[in-house]
């Protein structure tokens, strides 16, 4: 039988608070799971239930002790099509061989959480930023966007747990953090 996973967890990289403001700012007005997310990198989700995050975390620890510390920059934007009229437009966390062997590493720990890597192409790290509906209107905005966006740098020291409740209260939170290297 195949371990449970639920969208009310996941295994996230998340900036430092001190870096999100710009971020923020974007995502107010145009990402309609602002409330519902921090800004972060999605590495496993869906995830384990919460219940079962004491029984994952040393796979989970030994996993993210084999990958070592790393700078991130967000600076590039791009965006994937949903369809037609909808998109997801979003900063690219950079080097993305570091995020790639990071999420191979936790992919080796947990397998049975790989749906971050059945998308075309396999797994494409991102931070989120908004939503666009139609063609026009997402050039426009990555346009304006990245002609007045600064690079955001960040040091990647660890991965974080995080969950969610039921409504009315369905806003993830923090629930435990694992160490990136030894």
């Amino acid at each position: 039988m195949m371990p449970s996973k639920t969208h009310k967890t996941a295994v996230v990289l998340i900036p430092p608070e001190a870096a999100w403001e710009p971020i923020q700012a974007i995502r107010r007005e145009h990402d309609r799971q602002f409330r519902r997310w921090m800004p972060h990198v999605t590495l496993l989700y869906p995830f384990r239930p919460a219940d079962e995050f004491d029984a994952v975390a040393p796979a989970l620890a030994e996993a993210c002790r084999a990958v070592a510390a790393f700078e991130v920059e967000l600076r590039e934007l791009g965006h994937f099509a949903h369809h037609k009229h909808s998109f997801t437009f979003w900063l690219r966390p950079e080097p993305a061989e570091k995020l790639a062997a990071l999420h191979a590493a936790l992919l080796r720990a947990l397998p049975d959480c790989d749906d971050t890597a059945r998308h075309a192409g396999g797994f494409q790290p991102h931070l989120s930023l908004g939503q666009a509906h139609s063609r026009r209107g997402l050039r426009e905005l990555l346009e304006r966007l990245g002609a007045a966006f600064s690079p955001i740098r960040f040091a990647a020291e660890r991965v974080f747990l995080i969950k969610r409740e039921d409504p009315p209260d369905d806003v993830f939170a923090v629930d435990r953090a694992v160490s990136l290297g030894g």
